[in-house]
């Protein structure tokens, strides 16, 4: 089917969304790995991030490459949202949901806010126009350990950061399942196992996010 066939159809950008989202994920779990290596001291998250830099220009290719699958993720799904909705035209007088999970019911939201979290992110750890003042290591290499470390010292970065994780956990528990979805896995046997199954992961992921920020605020990650 050709690509602009395939866009134009309802299963076509679902498959979309679902391709997507497979690589939000993917990046979502390197990244977290990639970030656990502050418990190995500075040396540790500082030799991580002088690899990456090191990998530059590829790493803007990257980059570019993930926001491109940011959009179109977030543009496909305002599309479907939007279709669905027009979908039922008369709203109903009395909203019943017997078998819609709330991170089902609201995941344009949570994805809208992951959006916006993305931007502050990267003008936080990527651009550094926010956030305290960051020593600088060898010319041009910044010290990612006190970067974060004084930037979760300080409740407000330390707050915002936990909450858009605990938007990640409602976002990943609906969407992982889903991606199994689409591809046709959900039959009354596999749908309870698959709702399971992502709502561990999205723990798993949360969890490891939030320890960063937690720990770090509360003094247990040394300088």
């Amino acid at each position: 089917m050709p690509l602009k066939h395939l866009i134009r159809s309802a299963v076509g950008r679902k498959l979309f969304m679902a391709a997507t989202g497979f690589i939000l994920f993917g990046f979502v779990v390197a990244h977290l790995l990639g970030n656990l290596s502050i418990y190995l001291g500075a040396d540790g998250i500082n030799a991580y991030a002088r690899h990456l830099h090191q990998l530059e220009p590829l790493l803007w290719v990257f980059r570019l490459g993930l926001l491109a699958a940011v959009g179109l993720h977030v543009l496909f799904g305002i599309i479907l949202t939007l279709e669905n909705r027009s979908a039922r035209p008369v709203a109903y007088k009395r909203k019943k949901h017997p078998r819609s999970s709330l991170a089902g019911r609201t995941m344009i939201y949570s994805g809208l806010l992951l959006a916006t979290f993305i931007g502050l992110h990267l003008l936080h750890f990527t651009f550094r126009t926010i956030g305290p003042q960051i020593e600088m290591l060898n010319g041009d290499m910044p010290n990612v350990f006190r970067m974060i470390v004084d930037s979760f010292r300080q409740a407000g970065y330390a707050l915002t950061y936990v909450a858009a994780m605990t938007v990640l956990f409602f976002h990943i528990s609906h969407g992982f399942a889903s991606l199994f979805q689409t591809s046709g896995i959900n039959n009354e046997v596999t749908l309870p196992w698959l709702g399971r199954l992502s709502r561990t992961v999205a723990i798993i992921l949360a969890a490891g996010f939030v320890s960063i920020p937690v720990l770090i605020f509360f003094g247990l990650v040394i300088k």
